[in-house]
């Protein structure tokens, strides 16, 4: 079973598409700082995977988790905060 924590093929330019709209990623940028590049408003606290505050629903695509987050998540959510994308992602807010 791969290790959730470490980050592989950052080489590769990664996409997040939210709706209609696609993003590129840079290279071990988290979900949330290229969110936050683009100027998409997007709910957060403490950038550490403690709160939940940044909990997305990932519709397709895989990430890895930079740090171990202590907050709850279901399967299909991630923590925008800690996550790199290891592929194009597909995400929803639920706010």
């Amino acid at each position: 079973m791969k290790n959730p924590l470490t980050i592989t093929d950052t080489t590769r330019i990664k996409s997040i598409s939210i709706g209609e709209k696609v993003i590129e990623t840079h290279e071990g940028e988290s979900v949330l700082e290229t969110l936050e590049r683009e100027n998409i408003d997007v709910n957060y606290n403490c950038r550490e995977g403690f709160c939940g505050v940044c909990r997305t629903k990932l519709l397709s695509g895989s990430v890895d988790y930079r740090i171990e987050p202590l907050a709850f998540i279901d399967d299909d959510e991630i923590l925008s905060c800690c996550t790199v994308p290891t592929s194009d992602i597909s995400i929803k807010f639920e706010y």
